[in-house]
């Protein structure tokens, strides 16, 4: 579950796990052909590093590819917040596994660092949802095999307002107060922001973090400072100052207010569906408040080969023809309820509507920049937001921000 892209990443690493290529480890390993724990072949073995809820769909495609080559699966189950960290450090010692699952916004980092390997997927590319595939691309090549795309949309109680969500802001507002709820929209905030949640209103002022080129890949020019993101900054505190946003409100409020129908509309994402189990929900666009579309990140989960994998060749394989299947897709779907990245798997699970309601608003979406400089932004966004609502200066405190960003990713 998403609370706020600002979850930290535990930091405390035990190099105890396989090299790269198969071999025993001291954590549990699975054994996807058997079902029994083992050690890892010593020849023609992977290991995979995978989370709980994706165990079992990754180890059905496992099953087939194993039956089909030869070649043994070993799965380490991990939790998946503490992926990033003992990847990104064991893998340079020659630790670690031959693929891992992860997100796409790792990239910056795993390239930077030299930590993962490209993944050829020829003329399956075409295959696969645009923005997945630009999610895992740096410097025109692919680092993974994409998965499953997560956005934000607006959730609305349909029974607390049954027409589709107002284009923009101030109508769907107006249409809130009109519900007669104890709120007429809620977004988290929390206390140090989120800019994760906050980014579709941005983009609708026209002020992207980054730049983005003529393919879509981002440039290091920052994009949220000019007119547009004192625009963006004026209705921060405009919105704070009338108690639409408010910096008290945190992810198990949204959840829980909804829930017991307290507001009509939410911004949230799929990660909330199960939450919401028996109400009459529907997901709508998120009503622009500066004009232009509102475009929320979309996050691509995938799987990255690393770049000391002795196995490479079979890592790919494994990746492009069994992960990339749509029965493996469809069974990773059901896992995490996220739309999948194959668009036949994709097209099949368009039929819930639920679902179909995200996939639409993930076509207006943006990928969340992947590049290293992405990493200097956050210390300084979610917390100028937050200062703003709370009623500072919205141009000069915005304008700081911006000047402190630069100065980080060494503008």
């Amino acid at each position: 579950m998403r609370r706020s892209i600002l979850l930290a990443t535990t930091a405390g690493l035990a190099l105890s796990l396989a090299a790269c290529g198969g071999g025993g480890t001291t954590e549990e390993t699975t054994s996807a052909a058997t079902g029994e724990t083992s050690a890892a072949a010593a020849g023609g073995s992977i290991v995979v590093w995978v989370d709980q809820n994706r165990e079992a769909a990754v180890s059905a495609a496992a099953d087939k590819f194993t039956a089909d080559t030869g070649t043994a699966v070993e799965l380490v189950i991990k939790n998946f917040d503490d992926i990033r960290a003992e990847f990104a450090a064991q893998v340079p010692t020659g630790e670690g596994p031959d693929i891992t699952v992860g997100a796409h916004d790792w990239l910056g980092e795993f390239t930077k660092n030299g930590v993962v390997a490209p993944v050829e997927l020829g003329d399956a590319t075409a295959d696969y949802n645009e923005v997945a595939i630009a999610a895992f691309t740096y410097k025109g090549q692919v680092y993974g095999l994409p998965y499953a795309l997560e956005n934000l949309a607006l959730i609305r109680n349909a029974d607390l307002a049954p027409d589709a969500t107002p284009a923009t802001f101030d109508e769907m507002i107006a249409a809130g107060q009109a519900a007669g709820t104890e709120f007429p929209f809620l977004i988290q905030m929390g206390e140090n922001g989120d800019p994760y949640s906050m980014y579709p209103f941005q983009t609708s002022f026209g002020a992207p973090v980054f730049v983005q080129a003529a393919d879509g890949t981002y440039t290091t020019e920052l994009g949220l400072g000019g007119e547009p993101g004192h625009a963006f900054g004026t209705w921060l505190g405009a919105q704070g100052a009338a108690g639409v946003l408010d910096t008290a409100i945190t992810y198990d409020i949204v959840v829980e207010k909804f829930k017991n129908g307290a507001v009509p509309y939410i911004v949230g994402g799929p990660w909330m569906i199960a939450d919401f189990e028996g109400m009459n929900v529907a997901i709508d666009p998120i009503p622009s408040a500066g004009g232009e579309t509102a475009s929320p990140f979309v996050g691509v989960q995938g799987f990255y080969v690393s770049a000391q994998s002795e196995n490479t060749i079979l890592a790919s394989d494994f990746l492009v023809n069994y992960i990339g299947t749509e029965e493996a897709q469809t069974a990773l779907y059901e896992a995490g309820n996220r739309p999948p990245a194959l668009t036949a798997a994709a097209e099949a699970a368009a039929a819930d509507p639920i679902t179909a309601g995200f996939a639409a608003v993930a076509a207006t979406a943006v990928p969340m920049p992947s590049i290293p400089e992405m990493g200097s932004v956050w210390a300084f966004w979610g917390v100028t937001e937050a200062q703003i609502v709370g009623g500072a200066d919205p141009i000069t405190t915005w304008d700081k921000m911006v000047s402190d960003i630069q100065g980080a990713i060494g503008g």
